[in-house]
């Protein structure tokens, strides 16, 4: 099914999948020590994919990684990005940081699961389907919150920073913003550009972003990705990576925060692995790097304007 403006989406359908292979990766990284996500693997049963609770459960206990290197590489990929968040946000709130906005949110847990200073709110944006379904979901654990959460079942590609403001979010404010699994054609260039300008409108000097992009989808890209859902169908899961990104030109996401007053970094992936302490663990050479997003993190250098 192509994309379309107003396209909606659950954690077992559509973009959604994409959110809950996430959880699928987290869970799995949490099995082997990367990171501490004890919610993942709940939340990824309780979406009902048969094919993700499976490889979750072939990841733990097959001898041959799942089955398949393409898979096990980018679950490694995702979990390794998620650490490095994690980190990042730890450093965030040391630095004296009370304000999160996590930009399609997703399935992700770290309103519960992170350690937070006393008085951080944690603010998370997503479809109103797939928030209901995780709060519903983590309600039913008990899972008890770390920080004050504010979630919003809001599109991202509409004006989502009203939304904000209404539940308390204060741009006078510092705030570090995640945009995790986002910025890789999930949206439409021209809505990656408002929402890119929007969080820089709505940040405070000395605010923080971390994101992966894809500078672009190139045919080596394309191939990698159709390699990769042709095992998803190959195990019941009818999903078309192409129909799920939007096609167009997209602006370079550092040279684009860069003229919006922010100071950027990009890593490459072993890079990623790097920073997290954990370079051991990233197998693959060179010739990834022309398939692998990039990943920026940036510090907001000017006030608002």
């Amino acid at each position: 099914m192509t994309r379309t403006d107003d396209d909606t989406w659950d954690p077992a359908t559509g973009v959604g999948t994409t959110a809950t292979f996430g959880a699928v990766a987290r869970a799995v990284g949490t099995n082997r020590g990367l990171l501490n996500d004890p919610f993942a693997e709940p939340l990824v049963r309780a979406a009902g994919v048969d094919y993700f609770t499976r490889l979750i459960e072939d990841q733990r206990y097959a001898d041959d990684a799942g089955g398949s290197p393409v898979v096990t590489a980018l679950i490694n990929l995702l979990a390794a990005h998620a650490r490095f968040v994690d980190d990042y946000l730890a450093d965030a709130g040391r630095a004296g940081i009370r304000q999160v906005v996590i930009l399609g949110s997703g399935m992700d847990t770290r309103p519960y699961r992170l350690w937070w200073p006393q008085g951080t709110t944690v603010y998370e944006i997503d479809q109103p389907e797939v928030v209901a379904f995780k709060t519903e979901v983590l309600r039913g654990l008990g899972a008890e919150l770390t920080a004050n959460r504010r979630a919003i079942g809001l599109d991202l590609r509409q004006d989502w920073l009203d939304g904000l403001r209404r539940v308390g979010f204060d741009a006078e404010q510092r705030t570090v913003w995640v945009a995790e699994n986002l910025l890789v054609g999930y949206l439409p260039p021209d809505a990656q550009n408002r929402l890119l300008e929007t969080l820089s409108s709505a940040s405070a000097a000395g605010s923080r972003l971390a994101a992966d992009h894809m500078p672009t989808w190139t045919p080596s890209q394309l191939e990698g990705g159709r390699a990769f859902i042709d095992i998803w169908r190959q195990h019941g899961l009818d999903v078309d990576l192409a129909a799920l990104t939007y096609p167009g030109e997209y602006r370079y996401v550092p040279q684009y925060l860069a003229s919006r007053g922010w100071q950027t970094v990009e890593r490459k992936v072993a890079d990623l692995f790097g920073a997290i302490g954990m370079a051991s663990r990233w197998r693959g050479g060179p010739e990834d790097d022309a398939i692998t997003p990039r990943y920026v993190t940036a510090t907001r250098s000017r006030a608002r304007g």
